[in-house]
């Protein structure tokens, strides 16, 4: 795989992808009479969406993604428009050309990120109508509380047929990180691990680091990084910095 920093030529390797595949292709295989919905949750950076772009461009998978300010008719209007039809028509209307489009290829998937929404927002109840009308694979995908919110939706929860924890990444999936954004170095052990444990496995946190990894060996003229190389230098957390006392904002 020939590589650089922002521009990854081909999928990475990561568990979280063969799991979110492996969900998916269960959900497109199942038995006409089991539940047709799957749920991903987990904390953000986990590379849930990666994952589920990966899934898509595999089965031409629709996949939306759900906004703050969405509604019925705007959730319905984004999955018409990747389906390719006109978005119009009432909430009802727009449904009905929903569920016939789902239905003529019902092992076409629908992935719905950002899915928590939904469920705070009151309407996950249309999704299972869609799901179950059509007969096609729903996948939703959200935060680790997703799957709780689900399963106060009794109705929506009896149609899951699959619940997929993403996990945090371990060292195996954070050298495979480090393979494809840091191409042509060599990153210490020691010091893969300990990025790995700063960026609490978090995949989007952990390519941060990474990116000062190239840095770091760009500025140097080096291809080996260790931690003698990274030295004092701070590790990406995500963390705000703490809030500052007045003697720390007096002028000198």
């Amino acid at each position: 795989m020939t590589t650089s920093m922002g521009q990854v030529k081909g999928p990475i390797a990561l568990k979280n992808v063969a799991s979110f595949m492996a969900l998916t292709s269960k959900l497109i295989d199942r038995k006409p009479h089991l539940p047709g919905i799957g749920v991903c949750h987990g904390p953000s950076g986990y590379g849930k969406t990666y994952a589920s772009i990966f899934a898509q461009n595999r089965t031409r998978a629709v996949r939306v993604e759900v906004g703050e300010s969405w509604t019925r008719s705007t959730l319905l209007r984004a999955i018409m428009f990747e389906l390719g039809i006109e978005p119009r028509g009432t909430v009802a209307t727009m449904a009905e050309k929903v569920k016939g489009e789902l239905g003529s290829d019902p092992r076409r998937p629908l992935i719905i990120d950002e899915a928590d929404k939904l469920v705070d927002k009151g309407f996950i109840e249309l999704v299972r109508e869609i799901q179950e009308h059509s007969g096609a694979p729903v996948i939703l995908i959200g935060e680790e509380k997703l799957a709780s919110k689900i399963e106060r939706v009794e109705r929506v929860a009896n149609r899951v047929l699959d619940w997929m924890p993403a996990q945090a990444c371990d060292i195996e999936d954070t050298a495979a990180l480090a393979a494809a954004f840091c191409a042509g170095l060599t990153i210490e052990p020691a010091l893969l691990d300990e990025i790995r444990r700063q960026s609490a496995g978090r995949a989007r946190r952990i390519v941060v680091n990474l990116d000062a990894v190239t840095e770091i060996a760009r500025n140097r003229g080096i291809t080996h990084v260790d931690r003698v190389a990274w030295g004092r230098r701070d590790y990406y957390t995500a963390k705000a910095p703490r809030v500052r006392e007045a003697k720390d904002l007096a002028v000198a």
